[in-house]
């Protein structure tokens, strides 16, 4: 083979992957999950909640924001979109999140929740958690935070 048809196979090559990707990536994301954690609102807390955080103490709650945008309309995904919404701990916890009006006090947007008391007997340290969903036509996606630890979810030991 010349180095001209070499050449030109290889570019023929290129150009074929290049034109697949882009159906093979819209194809494959129908949806992203976009997740955060504030502190919940108990009764006689001196914190303030609904305020983003990432470090809690036992017999705290955290409370598991979600938001799950359709990757086609670019709009969020209700609970008519999504067949189960489901956050997971390390130690195999499983939650069903919830749609609903937020904040319940002051309601301003619908998004997904799931509120979660650390039970006082909870270990220490960082950790990671899980979010999948699943649309209605069977479609799933997942989201993970950030692994470095500093950017985790903690559970700080309580004070003496």
């Amino acid at each position: 083979m010349t180095t001209s048809k070499k050449i030109l196979a290889g570019a023929l090559s290129i150009a074929a992957l290049g034109l697949a990707y882009p159906h093979q990536a819209s194809a494959a994301q129908a949806m992203v999950i976009q997740s955060d954690t504030v502190r919940g609102v108990l009764q006689g807390m001196t914190a303030p909640g609904c305020v983003l955080n990432n470090q809690f103490k036992h017999k705290e709650e955290i409370v598991f924001r979600i938001k799950i945008i359709d990757t086609k309309t670019g709009k969020p995904m209700d609970k008519e979109a999504i067949k189960s919404l489901v956050v997971e701990l390390p130690d195999g916890q499983k939650f069903n999140a919830h749609y609903g009006m937020h904040p319940p006090q002051d309601p301003i947007e619908y998004f997904w929740t799931y509120a979660w008391v650390i039970p006082a007997e909870y270990p220490t340290g960082s950790f990671g958690y899980k979010v999948t969903a699943t649309d209605k036509k069977g479609h799933t996606a997942t989201f993970e935070p950030f692994k470095s630890k500093p950017s985790q979810l903690t559970v700080l030991a309580d004070a003496s």
